[in-house]
């Protein structure tokens, strides 16, 4: 019988620890339950649980404060909790190291969706390597070794940059649609998330792009996709982004 995941959930709130405990054990997972971030903090070191939902809003120690420090020791997955669905709150949430994050208030349904996303990325096993290396300008990719380089100086991306990375330039010079990016990378429950992709496209060229303002590599196509450009030897301009 494979091993329950063990489940760390971060709230102050006793109605919400209760509900989420109650349906994830009803799931067969194993529940931990904190109040508080330092409390939260504390039990992450102690009990290493397979995944953390976080509360955005803990008395003590935030959510953000929270996760961060959990960076500082654990790649667990984080799913933080916010009753607020402002993409400024999305964007601080994966700057600390988030994986996912849910609305408040939320669905039984919703809340497992995510969970089983999250926990089956973490588990995810390597991808076949159909090609060694990809070379655009100064960006290089080494799949086997999962190493970034830019200006052969290395580049330091978290697994979620790296899979969105890898996958854009496995399909170089091909507009990919947001759906299929997002079920590619975060996988098949998703495709609606497109401020996921936003963030992380963001977050690459802030990395890869020599002006991230006016990318050359990591091109947006309006109401389409994303598309990774790479030249080919002659030189040929980019298309427009």
């Amino acid at each position: 019988m494979a091993k329950k995941a063990t489940i760390l959930v971060v709230d102050d709130e006793p109605h919400v620890l209760k509900l989420v405990k109650a349906n994830l054990e009803t799931s067969g997972y194993k529940v931990l339950t904190a109040a508080n971030g330092e409390e939260a903090l504390q039990m992450v070191e102690r009990e290493t649980p397979d995944l953390v939902i976080l509360d955005l809003m803990l008395p003590k120690l935030d959510g953000y404060t929270v996760c961060r420090r959990i960076r500082e020791f654990s790649a667990v997955p984080v799913i933080m909790l916010t009753a607020r669905s402002a993409e400024m709150d999305l964007i601080h949430g994966f700057e600390v190291g988030a994986d996912d994050y849910l609305t408040k208030p939320f669905s039984v349904s919703e809340l497992l969706m995510r969970v089983q996303a999250v926990l089956r990325r973490s588990q995810w096993p390597e991808e076949t390597i159909v090609r060694r290396t990809f070379k655009a300008g100064p960006i290089e990719i080494d799949f086997a070794q999962h190493r970034v380089t830019r200006d052969a100086e290395p580049v330091k991306l978290t697994p979620t940059e790296y899979r969105l990375l890898a996958y854009l330039a496995a399909n170089a010079n091909r507009v990919i649609s947001h759906r299929e990016l997002l079920r590619a990378v975060w996988g098949p429950e998703y495709g609606d998330e497109s401020e996921y992709l936003r963030v992380y496209i963001r977050y690459l060229r802030q990395k890869l792009e020599p002006d991230p303002a006016n990318p050359r590599y990591l091109l947006t196509q309006p109401a389409a996709g994303y598309m990774f450009y790479q030249p080919e030897e002659s030189g040929n301009s980019p298309p427009q982004a």
